[in-house]
């Protein structure tokens, strides 16, 4: 058998060979063999394909100006590894650093930058709390209720998730992605925590696993959708629908009088989905020895009473929570970030929350604080590479012209009927904020594109820019898409084939739900009809003629 070698006596003389020089010959033609297989692999024909792309689209796809060229060579060959894992995400997430400098991209210290911003301190100030939840059991203690309030006897898995999907749901609402999907992470994570390690889980055990996990993933982007506040791309649309003329401004109720009915459909279909997949026959009793409201209750008791600590950390979770809410709120009421001029972000917030944890002390030895930076060393540090990774790209498609290019492509859905436009075009936003950018990005290049598009179509614009800005927000295939997708892979439970499986159906139930919302209840919800549609298309195209 190839690699088995007889044992050898060891030998005092320092100088004899250690293997017999006949053996060694003999070995020679299947370590040459090992040699070949260990080269000629899988894995290292996808290390590679992501080199092959970027030459073949430099030599034979023709962009203007060049550096677009060069920038799609380049996106395909990182998104190529994140992909198919040729190396790991991490060492992939750091390729822009060199290969922007070498393509012509960027300069080294610009590309540097994307790795440290302000949603990358933000993801900082958000984990070192979550650490801090966690060393203090406070995500247990939650996952213990939570799990109570919608446990029954006997266990009901598929009731436990929809009220999984409904917490995360409420709390998307009113907070950013990022944080909501990094504390719910911790609940959920610690909720799971009763079942058995997953070496010795039954594939109930494990799909249920899943399932959860599934649940953080996507239940948190579609409760930002709801709201004005609930993610930065509603905050994008409503403030570039404002700047094109005759653009009334969308208040928070209007948005949320359109926004939350067509979430709460998508998020009732995201549970039909995860049950349907994920909960065969058999799960409740696999799960009722661990999950059952005895053994709840027996180790909610044995936590013990709150404490100091545990009540500080819940009070900074939520002084951070009113602090992201309140720092700007809507247009007309601008929060309390005016007093500070807009200089300060929510990753401002985020580590000055996060410092208090190294001030304020837990009371549990003298002079012991919440956090210690030793606490900190299980930072995923992963994570933050990928983040910057994405920004990265993100800056370099809008740099480069390769936005431009896009924007092309898209300009021939003008003469598609109205609908067909709509899905196309929730369809063809969701794909780019799949693959090549930011969702923040593709809103931002979308909305003045689908302005045009419907001025020549004669429809009102927000006809398409409310349906093809939410659709950004459909990334739900890739774990470099979004944060919590990352965060859902980075747990260990599932992988990107669970995300495919549960993003493609996802994605096709959100726009189905956009495409018929908006020309009914959305023409209710923002004062489209007819007359005031004829009024504004001809103020617009007058506007547009005289510009």
């Amino acid at each position: 058998m190839i690699g088995e070698q007889t044992p050898l006596p060891a030998s005092d003389d320092h100088g004899a060979p250690l293997l017999p020089v006949q053996e060694a010959m003999e070995g020679t033609q299947s370590t040459v063999s090992f040699t070949m297989k260990s080269i000629l692999t899988l894995q290292n024909f996808y290390v590679l394909l992501g080199p092959f792309f970027t030459l073949v689209i430099c030599l034979f796809v023709k962009l203007e100006p060049p550096s677009s060229q060069k920038m799609l060579g380049v996106a395909a060959w990182v998104f190529t590894w994140w992909i198919t894992q040729a190396v790991p995400l991490p060492v992939t997430s750091l390729c822009p650093l060199f290969l922007f400098p070498i393509f012509g991209i960027a300069s080294a210290d610009s590309v540097a930058h994307s790795y440290m911003n302000d949603l990358v301190t933000l993801i900082l100030g958000s984990f070192i709390l979550a650490l801090a939840v966690e060393r203090y059991n406070v995500h247990r203690r939650l996952a213990l209720n939570v799990t109570l309030l919608f446990c029954t006897d006997p266990l009901n898995p598929a009731l436990l998730l929809l009220g999984l999907c409904a917490t995360i749901f409420l709390v998307s609402m009113w907070m950013l992605n990022v944080p909501t999907a990094v504390m719910m992470m911790s609940v959920v994570m610690g909720m799971l925590q009763r079942l058995p390690p997953m070496e010795e889980q039954s594939e109930e055990m494990r799909k249920f696993c899943k399932a959860v996990v599934l649940t953080v993933v996507y239940a948190t982007p579609i409760g930002g959708m709801s709201t004005l506040t609930g993610t930065g791309v509603n905050l994008i649309i409503s403030g570039m629908w404002n700047l094109f003329p005759e653009g009334k401004a969308i208040s928070f109720n209007t948005w949320f009088f359109f926004g939350f009915p067509a979430a709460l459909l998508i998020l009732i279909c995201f549970w039909c989905i995860i049950c349907l997949l994920y909960l065969p026959k058999g799960t409740s009793p696999a799960l009722s020895s661990y999950l059952g409201k005895v053994h709840l209750r027996r180790d909610l008791q044995d936590l013990g009473p709150t404490t100091f600590a545990e009540k500080m950390v819940m009070s900074i979770s939520g002084l951070l929570i009113i602090l992201w809410m309140t720092r700007r709120i809507t247009d007309d009421i601008p929060g309390w970030g005016v007093l500070f001029h807009g200089l300060v972000g929510d990753g401002s917030v985020s580590v000055m929350v996060a410092v208090l944890l190294f001030i304020i002390p837990n009371m549990k030895r003298e002079g012991e604080k919440l956090m210690s930076w030793n606490d900190c060393k299980k930072l995923p540090w992963n994570l933050v590479l990928l983040f910057g990774a994405g920004f990265a790209i993100a800056d370099g498609v809008q740099s480069s012209g390769l936005a431009d290019f896009l924007s092309g492509i898209l300009n021939c859905l003008q003469d598609i009927p109205y609908i067909a436009i709509v899905p196309a075009v929730c369809v063809i936003s969701s794909i780019i904020t799949e693959f090549i950018t930011s969702n923040a990005a593709t809103v931002t290049l979308l909305v003045p594109l689908l302005y045009q598009i419907a001025i020549t179509m004669h429809v009102h614009p927000l006809m398409l820019i409310i349906p093809g800005g939410i659709a950004t927000e459909f990334a739900f295939w890739l774990p470099t898409s979004t944060p919590s997708n990352a965060l859902g892979i980075a747990s260990g439970h599932i992988e990107i084939k669970d995300m495919f499986k549960v993003g493609v159906p996802l994605k096709v139930a959100g726009i189905v739900v956009l495409s018929l919302l908006m020309p009914s209840l959305g023409t209710i919800v923002f004062g489209i009809n007819n007359d005031t549609q004829k009024l504004i298309l001809m103020k617009e195209n007058s506007w547009l003629a005289a510009n």
